[in-house]
């Protein structure tokens, strides 16, 4: 390829590339336009969806307790995380611009991968929240306290920064040769598969870093709902049970939906990966999920419902 807006610096055996062409979400370039305007409702759904649940858990007294503080900031994520992706591949798709520098393409890889760890954390932390508040009842109110709460989040953002941290600069580390990115965002895989330096060195490491930290947090949750599952079936009333289990029901699904969408990807080496699939699961893990979120905590949340009735239509 000539020498061009995407070439940079000489290695020793390749041009690197100061920019990237996104490919955008179809391969078929009459389906960029038809697939730019369902993204772009979804997208605006997804905003509607996680501000309503913010406001309604800021507004509202009667849910200002430690399930919706922590579901107000997994929102907020969920709004940061599509914010962070969506907006620039519509702009591309309908605009025809594919071209992202590469510092503009560090930076959404490292905002993206920050809020897909914060959520990581939020989604253990709640999920913690949900095993005291049924396993030790009695000392609930006393344990989790607003200040541990406000901790709880602090632990899930600098943890987060610092995974994100790690994972840009293992990235970045490496030269790409071709500018062609099989995706519609930068995303770990897709780079990984453009190195024209060996990649495994930084692969390895990266999932290993990746799979002590995400496996510590799946490790937590598992636990908090063997001890859930442990102390509901104790309960002799079926009404009792009905009403533990309906406060977990919805946390329980979005943790199916974060780890099942997102391990498809990230937990299998970049010589595996094909970019179809990696497009089919980063629609899943970057736009339903956190699309999806909101109505799951709405749909099946008495208290929820009402807030967000109150909120809409000025009424009980």
């Amino acid at each position: 390829m000539a020498d061009g807006p995407f070439r940079g610096q000489k290695t020793s055996n390749c041009t690197s590339v100061s920019a990237f062409i996104l490919q955008g979400f179809s391969v078929i370039p009459e389906m960029q336009t038809i697939s730019a305007a369902i993204f772009l409702l979804i997208y605006i759904f997804s905003l509607l969806g996680n501000i309503s649940v913010i406001t309604a858990v800021t507004l509202d007294s009667h849910l200002h307790t430690p399930m919706y503080f922590f579901l107000k900031y997994l929102s907020f994520i969920d709004l940061c995380s599509t914010s962070t992706t969506l907006p620039r591949a519509l702009f591309a798709a309908m605009a025809g611009s594919e071209v992202i520098s590469l510092p503009a393409c560090a930076a959404q890889l490292f905002v993206f991968v920050f809020c897909g760890a914060t959520e990581c954390f939020l989604i253990t932390s709640m999920a913690y929240d949900r095993c005291l508040a049924i396993y030790q009842p009695l000392t609930y109110g006393s344990t989790m306290t607003q200040q541990l709460c406000y901790a709880l989040v602090g632990v899930a953002w600098v943890s987060g920064l610092l995974y994100s941290s790690f994972h840009t600069a293992n990235i970045f580390t490496l030269s790409f040769c071709d500018p062609l990115l099989e995706h519609f965002f930068c995303d770990l895989p897709p780079l990984v598969r453009l190195s024209c330096t060996d990649p495994h060195k930084h692969e390895t490491v990266g999932f290993i870093v990746g799979g002590c930290v995400i496996m510590s947090c799946l490790v937590l949750t598992v636990l908090s709902y063997i001890l859930i599952v442990a102390t509901v079936l104790r309960i002799q009333s079926t009404q009792g049970r009905h009403k533990a289990f309906s406060t977990c029901s919805s946390h329980l699904i979005t943790v199916i939906l974060f780890y099942g969408t997102g391990s498809s990807t990230y937990m299998r080496p970049a010589n595996g990966y094909s970019p179809l699939q990696g497009r089919l699961a980063a629609i899943f893990y970057s736009i339903l999920t956190p699309t999806l979120n909101p109505i799951i905590y709405s749909m099946r949340n008495k208290d929820m419902k009402a807030a967000l009735r109150k909120l809409y239509i000025c009424g009980p």
